[in-house]
């Protein structure tokens, strides 16, 4: 649909979570708006309601795949142990766990080419893949992922974030609050502005 691979996904009760790769710019929020289009058409037909499904638009990140890929799809895929649902993210039947780290073939998932990184045939990707779930998922990446996702910022290396400033010309990652007032730039700006005329 729309150009569009996905890599990882889960489907929660309230809430979707995917990790996609598009052929341009467009291609994933054209993806996300005739999904919306077809999907409440479809609810709405279904149940005979009206109305709108959704709360807001959908939320999304531009991502360094080099550093995040497998962390995001550790969030996204471990996202029903973390509520509590199962133990296991295998246990899981709603989420590209299964494909990803079970060989579990799932037609809507596409392999990105670092998952085929991790070695030459599919059960050596799978089993790979498996021992990157051994370890927890810290608390401070999953914030960084909620917090970046809910703002827009992009989400990788100080590099990668610099990279994509320069591209499109604005700040995509959260800015120092205030500053440094204890710098010659401060005191030379507070300065100039008490100067009466």
């Amino acid at each position: 649909m729309s150009h569009v691979k996905i890599h990882a996904f889960v489907l929660m009760a309230n809430h979707v979570h995917l990790l996609a790769s598009g052929e341009d710019k467009f291609s994933i929020s054209c993806m996300m708006q005739a999904l919306g289009r077809s999907f409440v058409h479809y609810i709405n037909t279904t149940y005979q309601r009206t109305g709108t499904l959704w709360e807001g638009r959908y939320k999304s990140s531009l991502v360094s795949t080099t550093d995040y890929l497998f962390t995001l799809s550790r969030y996204i895929e471990l996202n029903p142990v973390r509520a509590g649902m199962v133990t296991l993210p295998g246990e899981y039947p709603w989420s590209s766990y299964r494909p990803n780290g079970m060989g579990i073939t799932i037609g809507l998932i596409s392999e990105h080419e670092v998952y085929r990184g991790l070695a030459r045939t599919k059960s050596g990707r799978v089993h790979a893949y498996r021992e990157l779930f051994k370890g927890q998922l810290s608390t401070e990446p999953i914030e960084e992922i909620r917090i970046s996702t809910n703002k827009g910022w992009v989400i990788g290396s100080e590099g990668f974030r610099r990279e994509i400033e320069t591209a499109i010309g604005r700040k995509v990652a959260k800015m120092a609050w205030g500053g440094d007032r204890t710098s010659s730039v401060f005191k030379q700006t507070e300065e100039s502005s008490n100067l009466t005329p």
